[in-house]
């Protein structure tokens, strides 16, 4: 079957990146649908008091996952597409990076669960063993640099079978502990297998293509060179982790378990839609680059029409959630999840969603003209101004306040670009894909 293309991309190079982002967004809507309902049955046997406290470590944790990545996912991908000779050396020296970075996160961990504890939320009521059990999610996670190599020999299809696999697992286990009743601290250690499971199947995955992680190889002048390029990456994505869940922390501190549990469903609905970003945009990638070295005028048409895209994937379904929520509330949630505001909450959450997927866009850009800083300095103000808002939002309008406050704070961080000369025009034109102007032209031109 033939399929469709869009201006500004050659038929032959759309149809092979097209298949791959179809296999990666089958993975992500398969992994979505799983995880959904799986966490809709979760919340509603754990209650959300006890749905709050299940989501804290793993609020708390995002911060150190991202550190412990290292911001490496991207660079070795294209390291990968340029020096394929080298992909043993490559993906050794990165997973040693990264095993050795989550080790280290480990310690950090404990450190910031007892200053939570002792002087921000004395009654928080969250045991340590909890926050023990799931700090080792950064540890296993080095594994997944494989989804690199996937990425970078264009095989979404094996990632696709990679995921799906592991949540449908993860699901079997967890609909399993709530048949048998069991206690939360289960579910806590299903958190960690969910990681577990994951990473299995990417090694088994890497092992059936006939490669083998044991002939990986560490070399410390590349490791160099990777930290050198890689780490406003990194510090990059912990900022993005921080603005993307410290309301939850806060809410923890502010209002208690009862509300992060109803907040966490909220997020949990909101931004589950953001794998179509990031899998689109991680399959364009090789195509993005590609025309930036042969035809910079195609390279911005490209990069116009993937701003187009996710402008209108993103406020459709803004629009749709926002008059379903009430509905969504009502038929899946039990009655505490309902009276506490959460179909409200939606209301206003899901819109954030519009400046995530132009954010994951123009990142992509930053990475390509080598705008790492930039990138680190928008996330920056992005995670100042959200946290600001939290602190004088929460208190008054609860979670409705944070809500509004990650609304704003995303926004900031995606039109941060528009204020620096060199990249301004890639403000200009996700403004103009939000309104769709390009999309007009095309209809009435």
């Amino acid at each position: 079957m033939k399929l469709p293309t869009l201006p500004g991309f050659d038929p032959q190079a759309f149809e092979k990146y097209f298949k791959n982002t179809s296999w990666l967004m089958l993975a992500r809507i398969g992994s979505l649908l799983i995880k959904m309902f799986t966490g809709i049955a979760v919340a509603n046997y754990l209650g959300s008091e006890q749905n709050g406290m299940l989501n804290f470590p793993m609020a708390i944790i995002t911060f150190f996952m991202a550190a412990s990545a290292l911001g490496l996912d991207s660079y070795v991908t294209r390291e990968l597409l340029h020096r394929p000779q080298a992909k043993n050396t490559l993906l050794g020296t990165a997973f040693g990076m990264r095993l050795l970075a989550g080790l280290l996160m480990l310690p950090l961990i404990y450190l910031s669960y007892f200053l939570v504890v002792n002087f921000s939320s004395p009654n928080l009521g969250i045991p340590f063993e909890f926050i023990l059990i799931v700090s080792f999610v950064c540890v296993i996670q080095s594994i997944n640099i494989i989804d690199s190599y996937f990425q970078s020999q264009v095989q979404g299809k094996k990632i696709m079978i990679v995921q799906i696999a592991g949540n449908l697992i993860s699901a079997l286990l967890k609909i399993g502990l709530i048949i048998k009743q069991a206690p939360l601290i289960y579910f806590v250690c299903a958190l960690l297998a969910d990681a577990a499971f994951l990473a299995a199947g990417y090694i088994l995955m890497y092992s059936r293509s006939s490669e083998s992680i044991f002939r990986w190889k560490f070399n410390r002048v590349i490791a160099v060179d990777l930290f050198k390029k890689a780490w406003p990456l990194a510090f990059s994505a912990i900022l993005v982790s921080l603005y993307m869940k410290i309301d939850q922390v806060m809410i923890s501190s502010y209002l208690g378990n009862d509300a992060l549990g109803i907040y966490s469903t909220v997020v949990s609905l909101s931004e589950s839609w953001y794998f179509i970003p990031v899998a689109a945009v991680s399959a364009l990638f090789p195509a993005i680059m590609n025309a930036r070295k042969n035809d910079p005028k195609r390279y911005m048409l490209r990069l116009q029409n993937l701003y187009d895209l996710m402008s209108l994937i993103s406020i459709g379904i803004a629009i749709v959630v926002t008059f379903a929520a009430p509905w969504i509330y009502q038929l899946l949630y039990s009655a505490e999840y309902v009276q506490g505001g959460g179909a409200e909450v939606l209301a206003i959450h899901i819109w954030a969603g519009v400046f995530v997927f132009l954010g994951s866009a123009s990142g992509q850009y930053l990475i390509a003209e080598g705008y790492t800083k930039l990138s680190l300095s928008r996330t920056a103000a992005g995670a100042f101004v959200n946290v600001i808002l939290n602190i004088w939002w929460i208190p008054l309008y609860g979670i409705k306040g944070a809500a509004w406050a990650s609304l704003i704070a995303y926004g900031i961080s995606t039109f941060y670009i528009i204020l620096i000369p060199k990249t301004r025009q890639q403000g200009l034109m996700m403004i103009k894909s939000i309104f769709q102007i390009s999309f007009f032209k095309k209809i009435f031109s």
